[in-house]
């Protein structure tokens, strides 16, 4: 995590992102424990499934999350041009971070 900022925060971040990439369940898996604050037993319960199966959804699609931002790094530069659009003097670094995109 490129800034200070909690484990949910980042995650729904990451979803915001690349949550279309996901596939329709692990993004839904996700979007109910990070964006509803559903726990696992209401996620299983819900969907008919096992609260460890449950689990195992959802830390499969973070750690597909992960691996994209890693490899990409497209939200970490968003939350950088959202910083920096905050002063008019960062112009330049503005468009360098959207050049490199």
């Amino acid at each position: 995590m490129g800034c200070i900022m909690s484990k949910n925060l980042y995650i729904s971040a990451l979803l915001d992102v690349y949550g279309d990439f996901l596939g329709e369940k692990p993004k839904a898996f996700l979007e109910y424990y990070y964006n509803d604050d559903l726990s696992l037993s209401e996620i299983a319960e819900n969907e008919g499934i096992t609260r460890q199966g449950a689990h195992d959804q959802i830390k499969r699609a973070e750690a597909k999350l992960l691996e994209w931002e890693e490899k990409c790094h497209y939200s970490e530069k968003f939350l950088r041009l959202k910083e920096l659009s905050q002063n008019d003097k960062n112009l330049t670094e503005i468009k360098k971070i959207i050049n490199d995109l």
